[in-house]
Formats: C-alpha cells, sequence, structure tokens
C-alpha cells in the first residue's frame, strides 16, 4: 500500500447453508485487514443485502448464536401475516434489527476486539450466495 492511500476494500463471496444461520466471519476481516497494511484505523464490515445483516456477538460458547436464531424467529416468525409477497418479510425484519454494517478499531495491523467477541455474518433468507465488502481506512 502506497503512503498515499488511506483506504481498501475487499469483497468476499458466501455460499450460505440453511435459512438462518451465523457465520463467524472473523479470519475474511483479519485476512483484510493484512492486506491492506494498515496498522492503526478501523474496518468497516458490510452487507449489501436487505434479508442479511452482521453483528458482533460471543464466541465462546455456540449456544449464544442458536439462542440468538431462536429468539428471532420467536420475535418474528415466518408465519405471520406479512403482505410483502416473496414470503421472506421476517427476514427484511431481522436483518434490520441487526444492521448493514459494524466497525472495528484497528490497532497494530490487528481488529480490535473484547475477549469474547467475533464479528458474524447474519444468513435470515438463505440458503443464498452472498457477498460481503470490507474497508479498512488508515486512521
Amino acid at each position: 500500500m502506497s503512503g498515499k492511500q488511506k483506504m481498501r476494500n475487499r469483497t468476499y463471496r458466501l455460499q450460505t447453508e440453511t435459512r438462518s444461520q451465523f457465520i463467524n466471519i472473523d479470519r475474511f476481516v483479519e485476512q483484510a485487514i493484512g492486506e491492506s497494511a494498515v496498522r492503526d484505523g478501523i474496518c468497516l464490515v458490510f452487507v449489501p443485502h436487505t434479508t442479511a445483516a452482521v453483528t458482533i456477538n460471543e464466541n465462546a460458547d455456540p449456544d449464544v448464536l442458536r439462542d440468538l436464531c431462536r429468539a428471532c424467529d420467536r420475535l418474528i416468525p415466518s408465519d405471520l401475516e406479512f403482505r410483502h409477497r416473496e414470503g421472506n418479510s421476517d427476514a427484511h425484519f431481522k436483518a434490520g434489527l441487526f444492521g448493514s454494517s459494524v466497525t472495528i478499531p484497528v490497532e497494530n495491523g490487528r481488529p480490535v476486539l473484547g475477549t469474547w467477541q467475533s464479528i458474524y455474518f447474519c444468513e435470515f433468507d438463505g440458503p443464498r450466495q452472498r457477498t460481503l465488502t470490507i474497508r479498512v481506512i488508515k486512521g
């Protein structure tokens, strides 16, 4: 990366396997930061989909992710009488609750996350081929 360049984008493709799932994407974030050669700055993770999202949550106990999926399905069940005809209105609501991006500080070429935190791609309308964009910006 040249001295004048202050950011770098990296796009990844994901194939999801089920209707609702959380996929750990730490490796993609670490790879994008490493390729950018940014030592200190921020990392923006963006999901360009209306039925998928990104979040930061616990990585120590896999039951947390299972509980999140179950709670989302109970909070917004797919069988509500939605007017949207595609049959995926629940996925739109769930994606909206989580959001389409997260920003992570970068220090010494590494993402700054809490001890138990990881970054997750959230699928709510799978299985599908998905895209994830990561931008690393020099501080």
